[in-house]
């Protein structure tokens, strides 16, 4: 691959090529779809790839850039989507036995945004089964693996999303994050992964894993990118209940910004505990940078967030929704989802009652905390991509992530450095409610300070 191969190109480079004239929708897809077939099967990203419906969306694209129609930043950018979002007449799976023919009728409401916004759709992409688990080692599609190393997972649940991003498959792509699910796999394979505000991006039509927890957000190679396709898709929607009525803002509008007066609380206790060498090491440099930045840091404390790790919210709602399925066929289910659906049917209700009241806590302790500082910055994981072999690490990989699905609080991963055998190593920063707009601004600060965003996979 070369730096010329419009499928290295970022949304706002591919953007700006169309727009010029020096590149043709038509020809951006192309380098794209033989990048799917360049990287598949060795990476699995992809459930289904749409080949020809994403021809034909490039050129009305570029028909309509000819005659002067331009519906914005993402308007003939590739895109592929977790198997997770309702695409009308194309199959979504889950990553499931049990909706292996499921094809919609409508498009989930996030969807039809991108859709408005001029998207190529180039597939559905690989998960781990039914957003239950970190790793994305699916006994039904086969597992999704790293384009740093294929003897290693991508983490997960978005595993095929993170992949795609990090090996050029699709320029664009949107996950789910409901325990680290958006920002694990971008850790883990040096891409950034955006999880908002809870409430600030539309659910329905997306399958769920937890109602209470479950956010939308997208995966990219740069914050930039990243902040573009949340234009595209935060929004109210009456028909999620969780939506949030809430004003939207221009996510770019600060980036470029520098972080003078910005106030950066770590949390070293729990979001520094127990994690590798490397990892700490990369993540303190990360926080050097950000002082050199011109932000002040000072450590914060989160005495709560202890006792998140005992929540059992997601177990119970997923065994909630499943409970039928349960009941009928549990075989369908792989072994590590049936065993954690089972372990959620036996959870009492006074368990799951106390759980929402200690989350409300959590809520009041991290937002009082994040009224001394902007926002929060931590290791995203504490260890680079296990093998595949290791199976499933969720609550080693989940370790830091979780807390803010929890508090519902938005955060990014970014990619701060590599670890000894070469393996990305991603920095989380956290924000106010609703306050993406100074999360990016950070996250972007740091980004443009370094070359980490710049390395690709060699596969």
């Amino acid at each position: 691959m070369v730096a010329t191969d419009p499928f290295a190109l970022t949304i706002r480079e591919a953007g700006a090529s169309l727009r010029e004239g020096t590149l043709t929708a038509t020809a951006l897809t192309e380098s794209v779809l033989a990048r799917v077939e360049a990287t598949e099967p060795a990476l699995n990203a992809y459930i289904t790839v749409t080949a020809d419906h994403a021809r034909k969306t490039a050129a009305a694209v570029d028909a309509e850039l000819q005659a002067g129609r331009d519906r914005g930043p993402l308007h003939g950018i590739p895109f592929a989507l977790k198997d997770l979002y309702d695409t009308a007449g194309i199959l979504t799976t889950g990553g499931s036995s049990f909706l292996r023919k499921r094809v919609p009728d409508e498009d989930a409401a996030v969807v039809a945004k991108l859709n408005d916004a001029g998207i190529v759709l180039t597939g559905k992409l690989g998960l781990h089964e039914f957003a239950f688990g970190t790793s994305s080692l699916n006994p039904h599609y086969g597992d999704v693996h790293n384009p740093w190393d294929t003897g290693r997972i991508t983490g997960g649940s978005s595993g095929g999303s993170g992949a795609a991003i990090a090996a050029g498959s699709c320029l664009g792509t949107l996950g789910t994050d409901t325990g680290g699910s958006i920002r694990i796999p971008a850790s883990l394979c040096g891409v950034v992964g955006l999880m908002p505000t809870y409430g600030r991006v539309s659910r329905s039509g997306v399958l769920p894993l937890s109602w209470t927890l479950d956010h939308v957000g997208p995966l990219a190679k740069t914050v930039e990118d990243a902040a573009l396709i949340l234009n595209a898709i935060a929004a109210h929607d009456p028909d999620d209940p969780g939506s949030a009525d809430v004003p939207v803002d221009d996510y770019t509008s600060e980036l470029g910004r520098d972080l003078q007066g910005i106030r950066v609380g770590v949390p070293r206790d729990p979001f520094w505990l127990e994690c590798s060498d490397d990892v700490a090491a990369a993540c303190e440099a990360a926080l050097e940078t950000l002082r050199e930045l011109g932000a002040t840091l000072s450590e914060v404390e989160l005495p709560l967030e202890a006792s998140a790790g005992r929540l059992s919210i997601i177990w119970t709602e997923a065994a909630a929704y499943h409970h039928e399925r349960m009941r009928e066929s549990p075989e369908g289910f792989g072994d590590d989802v049936r065993m954690a659906l089972e372990g959620g049917l036996a959870i009492p209700a006074t368990s799951y009652i106390n759980d929402q009241r200690l989350r409300r806590k959590l809520i009041e302790e991290v937002s009082a905390v994040l009224k001394t500082v902007d926002v929060l910055a931590s290791p995203t994981t504490p260890a680079t991509a296990p093998p595949l072999s290791a199976g499933d690490p969720q609550r080693t990989l989940a370790r830091y992530t979780f807390r803010y699905d929890v508090t519902g609080i938005p955060a990014i991963s970014l990619p701060c450095g590599f670890d000894a055998e070469g393996l990305p190593i991603g920095l989380m920063i956290g924000a106010r409610h609703f306050d993406e707009v100074t999360m990016c601004r950070v996250a972007y600060a740091y980004e443009q300070a370094t070359d980490w965003h710049t390395r690709r996979a060699a596969l």
